[in-house]
């Protein structure tokens, strides 16, 4: 014979199950679609954990909405010249999956890269003049975020870019774009400005 007890709890349990399908049914019917991933920017960056060294490397490349950076992880922090050389390699599985590639030119040589306090200087086997702007912007953009001596921002690192006995420079990144330094002239007649 059933207690009293024992029937409250079959019949809770039977309520729960009831209640439990109802709502699956109700929510399966509401008319919302699945949808895809949207890319909408650039990941989230978190807070590094207490003790542990700044030693990402963040490369650029493209995607459908332009110049994106890409991070990947290091074991300790990487110069302007082994970033250059991860951006020759081009974009790894993750981020052609994001949509990401590379317009750099096929380059004779690969370009090397000399660093000073605050600045990179990126020696090329052609003429900088040969490159457009978006090919531009990836090698100043990667050169300026990499490990450079000085600290400086990367917005602040002057890169200038040689190669065949021409230069462009100095530029800067800003954001994803490099951007030729705008320098003033003296007046005839004033004294030199120090630019450090």
């Amino acid at each position: 014979m059933s207690t009293p007890r024992s029937l409250r709890a079959v019949g809770i349990t039977l309520g729960g199950l009831l209640l439990t399908g109802w709502s699956a049914t109700t929510l399966a019917g509401c008319g919302i679609a699945p949808t895809d991933v949207i890319d909408a920017g650039t990941p989230a960056a978190g807070v590094k954990a207490p003790g542990r060294p700044d030693a990402d490397v963040q490369l650029f490349f493209y995607g459908p909405a332009g110049l994106r950076s890409a991070t990947r992880p290091a074991k300790a922090p990487v110069d302007p010249q082994q970033a250059i050389d991860l951006l020759l390699d081009g974009p790894n599985h993750a981020e052609r999956q994001r949509g990401l590639s590379s317009i750099l030119p096929k380059l004779s040589g690969r370009p090397t890269a000399e660093t000073g306090t605050g600045k990179v200087d990126i020696k090329l086997p052609v003429t900088p003049r040969k490159l457009d702007t978006a090919s531009l912007s990836q090698l100043v953009c990667t050169a300026a975020n990499a490990r450079i001596p000085g600290d400086k921002p990367p917005g602040e690192v002057i890169v200038n870019l040689t190669g065949a006995g021409d230069r462009v420079g100095p530029m800067v990144c800003g954001g994803n774009t490099a951007f030729p330094v705008l320098q003033s002239t003296p007046a005839p007649g004033s004294p030199p400005v120090s630019s450090e």
